[in-house]
């Protein structure tokens, strides 16, 4: 493997990576800030309101996405293969 095929291969994986995460941390972050917002009109500063609503909103969001994820990192392994079989 050259360094040019390693740098590649680096840059696609750390994408496929931002694209499956993504969405679930969008998620996170969307919730935290509603959150934060409702803590600060109400003057709550519970620790536990911050972080049970955020893992709420990730479990849902993920298996909402998990379908969509699976077949993305699936596609992303099968031309990896490809790639490995084919010499680079």
């Amino acid at each position: 493997m050259t360094p040019d095929q390693a740098s590649e291969l680096t840059r696609n994986s750390l994408w496929m990576a931002l694209q499956v995460a993504g969405p679930l941390l969008v998620v996170c972050l969307l919730v935290g800030l509603v959150v934060s917002v409702f803590q600060a009109a109400t003057q709550l500063s519970d620790q536990t309101l911050s972080f049970v609503p955020k893992l709420f909103a990730a479990v849902l969001a993920g298996a909402a996405l998990l379908p969509w994820m699976a077949s993305r990192l699936t596609e992303f392994a099968r031309q990896l293969i490809e790639s490995i079989a084919h010499g680079g």
